[in-house]
């Protein structure tokens, strides 16, 4: 049961990023939308770093926190669009990595041959949702730094996407091949 409970937990920590996405929306207060950001994060850290630590990585919650992830980010992007903080070639360029993913996951769901291939999160992809929330920070707290971070987030958003699809085919190429011709790695 403890296993159980412990699931629990981290799903909800999780979860919680909704309802942070919604409060956000209804908060105006530049510090009080900072302080909302650092919360997300934390509540992320923390989940990972519970399910790395006990051993408790499931299916569901690989499904569960990355799309919670996502649903704040984006919010808060947009939220800071409306409210004119950023514009949309900058909402576009902080979304890069986002939108070249969600391609790669509906193409990767659409072919047969990809279906079973485990879309895992990638180093590279947490250095730019790192960098994402930096920049919410910075949209939020101090605005001179906001160009210079889409710059970065923009290039390493292309890395990114370029180092999951190349994981992805080299997944695929390893499944066709017969167990005696693979090349260990």
């Amino acid at each position: 049961m403890h296993r159980r409970a412990s699931l629990v937990l981290l799903n909800t920590l999780s979860l919680s990023r909704l309802p942070l996405a919604a409060v956000f929306i209804a908060v105006s207060d530049l510090r009080m939308r900072a302080f909302l950001v650092v919360l997300a994060a934390a509540t992320d850290f923390l989940d990972g770093w519970i399910a790395r630590h006990r051993g408790l990585s499931t299916r569901l919650g690989a499904l569960i926190d990355p799309v919670a992830d996502r649903a704040f980010m984006v919010t808060a992007f947009i939220v800071c669009l409306l409210d004119g903080l950023i514009d949309p070639v900058e909402l576009t360029l902080l979304l890069l990595r986002d939108i070249g993913t969600a391609i790669g996951f509906i193409v990767a769901r659409v072919r047969p041959d990809m279906r079973s291939i485990e879309l895992k999160a990638r180093m590279l992809g947490k250095v730019v949702t790192t960098l994402q929330l930096a920049v919410l920070l910075c949209v939020l707290l101090y605005p001179p730094l906001v160009r210079p971070l889409v710059a970065l987030v923009a290039l390493l958003s292309l890395a990114s996407v370029v180092d999951y699809t190349r994981a992805v085919w080299r997944q695929r190429q390893r499944r066709e091949l017969p167990p005696s011709s693979r090349i260990p790695q």
